[in-house]
């Protein structure tokens, strides 16, 4: 029985941990974080992703789980509306189709589908990484050392697997001129199942409203030429930093302003991309943001997480030389990603334009969809048709019990 570790239990790493051990794998997951991450911003599955969570059996729960944003209102520097629209006029998913879950819940539901069968360690990580003709040697930050026959990296956007691979993240990592802070704040605004998108030239601010939650998850976005490199691992830097960029603005500004210092939640970051000439060495791969991440300006870091946790299971459940199937998964996906990846350019979000000319663009634009046009999915997210995995028909896997958010390891 091959032995895997795989490193990140969010996303691509127990969707992973799912195909392996269906097709026998002994499978392990190491996370640095004491527990899975509860609720969340809501994220998007798409394409063909929605084709991977089908065949995991999990579409029926995820539909139930679909918390089906209603509106998106736009709003000027001085809090005037611009335009208030059907969310999938702006977002372009396709009603009835696309899926739009909390992170949280998504998690929780991969967790449920595993948890009989993998073992989670959590608040632990892999510090070193030596590999042999027949195995990877891992030693672990809590000093436990353990050899497996296949190490993956689903880490991340800064992987440190992928640091231990192939060396600075610097040399991989494409800045696409924004930064942004995310965090929750009580929904003192009166939304429900919509969103408010406020916009000046480089800098954006929303709000978004989840079901009936009585928290709103808030997020303050700017454009900077260069990375904020002098907030990457200070979080009162980051505050200062945000604070100071929306020092006067109108609106609610200063209330998202105080949120966001107050907050105990705050995720600060560079919107960006991976960009690798390979994803696999040896006995190592990586998937998910730590392979290729899109950045969220793409919609599709979840469903090329999905997707890319697919291929990889696929490659090795039907092809028993590893070099060979990681090939194959490289292969069959990179074509994928890449399209995905070009749909967004550095200082081009469509939704946070960075010039007074092209923020009136956008606006009279938006105000143009007063009738929203019919949904039609996005060519480059459904450009992959996943195979069939062997020894089931498609589709056939177990639906599982609701998660109850509990821990393991």
């Amino acid at each position: 029985m091959t032995k895997v570790l795989i490193s990140g239990a969010s996303i691509a790493g127990p969707a992973l941990a799912h195909w392996l051990q269906r097709a026998g794998f002994d499978v392990t997951i190491v996370e640095k974080a004491p527990a899975l991450r509860a609720g969340g911003y809501p994220i998007d599955v798409r394409g063909t992703a929605l084709d991977a969570v089908r065949r995991m059996g999990i579409l029926p729960r995820l539909r139930d789980l679909h918390i089906s944003t209603e509106r998106l209102t736009f709003l000027a520097g001085d809090g005037d509306e611009v335009a208030s629209l059907d969310a999938n006029t702006v977002i372009g998913g396709v009603d009835g189709q696309d899926l739009e879950i909390r992170r949280g819940d998504l998690i929780h539901t991969l967790d449920d589908l595993i948890r009989d069968d993998v073992e989670i360690r959590f608040g632990d990580s892999v510090d070193t990484l030596a590999q042999r003709e027949a195995g990877v040697d891992v030693t672990f930050r809590s000093g436990r050392q353990a050899t497996y026959d296949l190490v993956i990296g689903a880490d991340g956007l800064h992987s440190a697997t992928r640091e231990l691979l192939f060396g600075d993240e610097k040399q991989f990592h494409h800045y696409l001129g924004y930064s942004f802070a995310g965090f929750t704040l009580p929904n003192d605004f009166g939304l429900h199942r919509e969103g408010l998108v406020w916009t000046v030239p480089g800098k954006g601010a929303a709000l978004y409203a989840v079901l009936d939650s009585k928290e709103i998850h808030g997020f303050l976005s700017f454009y900077r030429e260069d990375p904020p490199l002098e907030a990457f691992r200070d979080p009162e830097a980051q505050r200062d930093l945000v604070a100071a960029i929306f020092a006067d603005e109108g609106w609610e500004i200063p209330r998202l302003v105080e949120a966001m210092r107050e907050a105990e939640d705050l995720f600060f970051d560079v919107v960006s991309q991976i960009h690798l000439p390979q994803w696999t060495d040896g006995r190592v791969a990586l998937v998910g943001d730590a392979a290729y991440a899109p950045s969220f300006l793409t919609g599709q870091g979840t469903s090329l997480a999905l997707v890319g946790a697919y291929v990889l299971g696929h490659a090795l459940a039907t092809i028993p030389d590893h070099t060979k199937a990681f090939a194959a998964y490289e292969s069959r996906l990179r074509d994928f990603v890449e399209r995905n990846q070009a749909t967004v350019s550095h200082g081009q979000a469509t939704l946070f334009p960075t010039t007074v000319e092209a923020l009136e663009e956008r606006n009279a634009a938006l105000r143009q969809l007063t009738v929203a046009p019919a949904p039609t999915p996005r060519p480059e997210h459904s450009a992959l048709t996943l195979p069939d995995f062997p020894g089931a028909a498609a589709g056939s896997a177990p639906e599982t019990p609701r998660s109850t958010g509990g821990t393991r390891g």
